[in-house]
C-alpha cells in the first residue's frame, strides 16, 4: 500500500513537516517578540520608580503623587482592587532595586546625617487589556494603572501565520491536482496490462505527465501493431504448414511398404503435434482477455485432461474433493494438466500418477529418479533431458506459460523416490 502511493505519502509527509516547521518557527518568534515587547514597555518602570522614591524621600502628599503620575497617564488603583488584579492578572516582569535616602537628625551633640536603605520591587501585570505596575516597599505598596501602554497583541503575527499556512495548503492542493492525471494514467496502464488493448493514454497539455502519457500512447500503438503482425504471421505460417502436413499424411497412405508408411506417418504426426503446440504457445503468450476465465470444478478439468491425454484411467489416481473449484481458462488449463499427466506417465517406471490437493495447490506425484537439473532448465523451450523420448521439449515450457497466464507458477519437490510437481 505504501509503495503504491509513495508519491502521495511523500507529499503528505512534506506537508506535515512544513506545517510543523512553520508552526515551531512562528511559536519561537512569538515568544521572542512578546518578550521584546514586554522589555520595551517595562522601561516605563524607571520613571514610576523615580516618582515614587521622590515621594517617599520628600514625604509629599498623595495628591502631589497622583499629579506627578498623571503627567505620564498613570492612575493609582484603590487598595480594595489590588488583590483581585494581582490574582487574576498575567504576571509579565519584575525588577528589584535599592534606594539610599539621607535624613538629618538632631541630638544633644548637634545635627547628624542618617542613611536609610529601602528595597523597592516593581512588578508589571496585564489584566483585561490593561497594564498595571505594582510597587512594593517593606512598609507600603501601590498599584498603578497605565492608560497609555497596551498589552502584547499577537493578531498581526497570527495573520501572518495563517497566511503562510494557507499558502502551504493551496500549494498542496495544487500539487494534488497536478498528480490526478498521474493517478488516472496509472489506472489506464493497469487496464492495458489486463488486456484492454484499445485503452487511450492521450492527454491534453504540455507538462511532463502529458508528455509521458502521449509517449505511452505512441508506444501502445507500436506494441499493438507488432502484436497484430506477430499474430497474423504465426497464424498464417501455421496454416501454411498444416496444408503440406495434411497432404503428406494422405500421400503416406499411398506408400507400398508398411515400414515406409509407418515412418512417414510418424514424421508427419510429430510435425502436426509441433504445430499444435506452437499454436497453444502463441495463444498463451498473447492471452489478454480474462473474460474467458470461468469457475470450474477441478475434477471436471482433470477428467477432460485424461480424455485429451488418451491414457488409461487406472493410470491416474485422483484424490480431490469434488467441491474444489478454480477460476481458469478451461482449454488452456486442461492442456497444462494433460501435459503433466503425459510427463508423469512417460518418465515413471510404474506408468502411474497421483493427483491431489495440498494446501489448495494442485500436486502431481509419480515415482522416478530426481531431476538432474533445476526445474528452470526443463521449462525452457526445446529442452529434453533424454533425446530418445518422443517429445519436442515444449511440454513443461507450455505448462509454465499457461500457469503464468493464470498468475501461478510451477514448482517441484522430490521426496522418498517420489517426484512432485505443484501448481503453486
Amino acid at each position: 500500500m505504501i509503495q503504491r502511493h509513495g508519491v502521495l505519502i511523500t507529499v503528505l509527509f512534506a506537508l506535515i513537516v512544513s506545517i510543523i516547521s512553520v508552526s515551531a518557527v512562528f511559536w519561537e518568534f512569538h515568544k521572542l517578540n512578546k518578550q521584546q515587547y514586554i522589555d520595551h514597555i517595562f522601561t516605563k518602570q524607571a520613571i514610576i520608580s523615580q516618582i515614587f522614591r521622590q515621594h517617599k524621600q520628600r514625604s509629599t502628599s498623595e495628591i502631589m503623587l497622583e499629579a506627578n503620575l498623571a503627567v505620564y497617564k498613570i492612575n493609582i488603583i484603590d487598595q480594595n482592587k489590588i488583590e483581585d488584579i494581582l490574582e487574576k492578572g498575567e504576571f509579565l516582569k519584575q525588577k528589584g532595586e535599592k534606594s539610599v535616602d539621607t535624613q538629618m537628625l538632631m541630638n544633644s551633640q548637634g545635627f547628624l546625617t542618617k542613611k536609610i536603605v529601602r528595597d523597592y520591587t516593581t512588578s508589571m501585570f496585564s489584566y483585561k487589556n490593561t497594564i498595571y505596575f505594582y510597587l512594593q516597599t517593606p512598609d507600603s505598596s501601590l498599584l498603578l494603572q497605565d492608560e497609555e501602554l497596551q498589552p502584547y497583541r499577537y493578531f498581526n503575527l497570527l495573520y501572518t501565520y495563517t497566511t503562510v499556512l494557507l499558502i502551504i495548503f493551496i500549494s498542496f492542493f495544487l500539487i494534488l491536482q497536478r498528480l490526478r492525471p498521474l493517478i488516472r494514467l496509472r489506472r489506464k496502464i493497469a487496464v492495458y496490462g489486463d488486456g484492454n488493448m484499445n485503452i487511450s493514454f492521450k492527454m491534453k497539455g504540455n507538462d511532463e505527465i502529458a508528455s509521458i502519457a502521449n509517449e505511452l500512447e505512441a508506444t501502445k500503438d507500436k506494441i499493438n501493431n507488432i502484436m497484430d503482425s506477430r499474430t497474423l504471421f504465426l497464424r498464417n505460417i501455421m496454416h501454411e504448414l498444416k496444408t503440406p502436413i495434411a497432404k503428406g499424411t494422405i500421400a503416406t497412405q499411398m506408400l507400398k511398404t508398411d515400414k515406409q508408411r509407418d515412418r512417414f506417418s510418424s514424421i508427419f504426426g510429430r510435425l502436426e503435434c509441433l504445430v499444435n503446440e506452437f499454436a497453444l504457445i502463441e495463444e498463451v503468450t498473447s492471452l489478454g482477455d480474462k473474460t474467458e476465465f470461468k469457475e470450474y470444478r477441478v475434477v471436471d478439468i482433470i477428467d477432460g485432461a485424461i480424455d485429451m491425454a488418451m491414457v488409461e484411467r487406472e493410470s491416474v489416481d485422483v484424490d480431490i474433493d469434488t467441491s474444489v473449484k478454480v477460476n481458469v481458462n478451461y482449454r488452456l488449463y486442461t492442456t497444462a494438466i494433460k501435459n503433466m499427466i503425459d510427463n508423469a506417465i512417460k518418465y515413471s517406471p510404474d506408468k502411474k500418477v497421483k493427483i491431489r490437493m495440498i494446501n489448495n495447490e494442485l500436486s502431481f506425484e509419480s515415482k522416478g529418479e530426481c531431476l538432474k537439473h533445476p526445474l528452470k532448465f526443463y521449462i525452457e523451450p526445446f529442452t529434453k533431458e533424454n533425446p530418445s523420448k518422443n517429445s519436442f521439449g515444449l511440454g513443461l515450457y507450455l505448462v509454465d506459460s499457461i500457469l503464468k497466464a493464470h498468475n501461478r507458477v510451477l514448482a517441484h519437490e522430490y521426496e522418498n523416490g517420489m517426484n512432485r510437481f505443484i501448481f503453486a
